[in-house]
């Protein structure tokens, strides 16, 4: 046979046994390496159990650690084993336990010998490669690693830390370019019995035992040095996720498998029996004798790293809550938010409702509870009215409320009397449409019976409040589409404001509004006002009322009828 396999083997050993019978039936001699964390009596089942295959060797064990030279070490030693007791091999393809050949063993033969001088490995230089996590790619050749990235990693972090301050650098062996790329691979005997038998060895070995994650660098580097005919790619297929954590194939990715055309996929899932029993045959039905293409399911890991990184808009769930700035939307559709409406007019969320359709809420975020359309205690998605339930996440309570209507637009009042949590959420949010009447909050405090001192004070305070919360919407991080009038403004015409804001809830409609929402009664709101002044406050929020020139509610004015002759 033109190929021998070389497995490195700590876990799931059965289906590791699996493959390797697979591949040493078909004819391909097969070396282990079984991580010395595996005890011994394990151990000693599983090479019991591949005993009769004589193919089927078993190299020096070591304790494999993720990230450090035992990895590399594990490799060399079954290499050397493979090469010296196989001697017909002319490929060596490394895989590990949790790999599975997708096409028959014969067809992979076939491919290697139409290439027998071809190295297939991975290997580019830093510089090139995008994919490396953790920050570390040149540095990873020039500083030293003796330190467990896992097990010790405030001694790691601290001792990169200290090598940076004091600004030490390693050399590189003369003559070696770092090159870095994918574990797995497939060499010719030629180029792996160059590296191993490389008078300079020891000089690469003490090097490379320093650097970090060296199985992704030590043999890509050499090959370099001694490959004549290089293919930087794997036959392998091995995809990761955007952490760098490898992706795991279960049952339902039969088919995402067989189009890939690879020769071998890992990680698969151990317990994954419909992928061990379709793959593991030397079926010739099966037979491509494609290129290995693993670029035509490129699409779909993209699309699932989006999808696991962004979620989908307005989506919030409990296996996926996103770091900020993560999310592709922050809800599910556009909504409404009235500052000062509802105090200004009477029934406004009746008028609403008639006029721009669409569901009209209360305050959602007053202190005592949510007050949803019609009264109601539970809304969609079981969302309940209670205040210690909202509070505990005001930005889920307004996702869920979006999500859970998807389709009906959602309209709810706010002011500076509500919980203001929300505000930079919903500032910041493109979906959101913010309609505000500044100061509109003093009408109920100027229709209160109350004692005015204690007017004025709450007054002050809640004009800070909202004072603040003009600063967000007009921030330059402010997202969503904010319209702002003072009041004093807003009460000289209110039917332009409001038919601009119709026009823009439903667009469709193109409904002109004849009347707007009835004014509450503000005969002496101007004289209110003066008194605060009087009092010390400066009442600015609500714009220029005179005292005496109170606004009146006026009818609609009507056209005069013309004639076309």
């Amino acid at each position: 046979m033109s190929v021998g396999f070389i497995m490195l083997v700590h876990t799931a050993l059965n289906r590791a046994g699996q493959v390797a019978r697979h591949w040493a039936e078909s004819g391909c001699p097969v070396v282990i390496h079984v991580d010395k964390a595996v005890d011994r009596r394990t151990c000693k089942a599983f090479t019991d159990s591949l005993a009769d295959l004589e193919n089927v060797k078993f190299c020096k064990r070591y304790k494999v650690e993720w990230g450090t030279w035992s990895l590399v070490a594990a490799t060399q030693s079954a290499a050397e084993l493979a090469l010296e007791s196989f001697p017909e091999i002319r490929h060596v393809y490394l895989a590990s336990g949790s790999c599975l050949p997708l096409r028959p063993v014969q067809e992979l033969c076939d491919y290697l010998d139409s290439r027998p001088q071809t190295d297939f490995i991975e290997s580019v230089t830093t510089d090139d490669v995008p994919w490396t996590v953790g920050g570390l790619d040149r540095e990873r050749f020039t500083l030293r690693f003796p330190f467990s990235w896992k097990r010790q990693r405030q001694l790691f972090d601290g001792y990169v830390a200290l090598q940076r301050k004091i600004r030490f650098k390693r050399k590189v062996p003369s003559g070696l370019v770092p090159h870095l790329g994918s574990q797995w691979w497939c060499l010719t005997r030629r180029t792996l019995s160059a590296i191993l038998e490389d008078p300079d060895r020891e000089v690469y070995d003490r090097y490379f035992k320093r650097v970090w994650i060296p199985d992704e660098s030590y043999f890509q580097s050499l090959a370099r040095v001694y490959g004549q005919q290089i293919e930087s790619r794997s036959l392998t297929l091995s995809k990761f996720d955007f952490q760098g954590k490898p992706h795991i194939f279960y049952d339902d990715h039969l088919q995402l498998l067989r189009r890939s055309d690879c020769f071998v996929a890992r990680k698969i899932w151990p317990k994954a029996d419909h992928l061990y029993s379709s793959f593991l045959s030397n079926d010739p039905a099966v037979t491509k004798n494609a290129e290995p293409n693993p670029g035509k399911i490129d699409r779909l890991f993209t699309k699932a790293v989006e999808r696991r990184t962004l979620g989908r808009t307005g989506l919030y769930m409990q296996s996926r809550f996103p770091h900020g700035g993560w999310d592709s939307g922050r809800t599910g559709g556009p909504y409404s938010v009235f500052e000062g409406f509802s105090e200004l007019f009477e029934n406004f969320e009746t008028w609403l409702g008639k006029a721009a359709g669409g569901r009209v809420h209360g305050h959602l975020f007053d202190p005592q509870r949510a007050f949803f359309a019609g009264g109601e205690t539970v809304y969609n998605g079981c969302q309940s009215d209670s205040a210690a339930l909202r509070d505990a996440d005001p930005k889920a309570f307004v996702t869920n409320l979006i999500w859970n209507t998807r389709g009906e637009r959602q309209c709810f009042q706010f002011g500076p009397m509500d919980q203001q949590e929300i505000s930079w959420f919903v500032a910041t949010d493109p979906n959101a449409q913010i309609s505000v009447i500044t100061g509109a909050w003093a009408v109920p405090l100027f229709q209160s019976n109350r004692n005015f001192s204690s007017i004025r004070r709450e007054a002050a305070a809640l004009q800070k409040v909202e004072s603040r919360h003009l600063d967000i919407l007009r921030s330059q991080n402010t997202k969503a589409r904010v319209r702002i009038w003072s009041m004093a403004d807003f009460v000289q015409n209110p039917m332009e404001p409001l038919q601009i804001i119709i026009d823009e809830i439903a667009p469709r409609g193109h409904r002109r509004l004849t009347e707007a929402p009835r004014m509450k009664d503000l005969t002496g709101f101007g004289q209110f006002l003066q008194n605060l002044r009087n009092q010390g406050m400066h009442p600015y929020l609500m714009g220029d009322f005179p005292v005496g020139d109170d606004p009146q509610n006026r009818p609609a004015a009507r056209r005069r009828p013309y004639l076309v002759k």
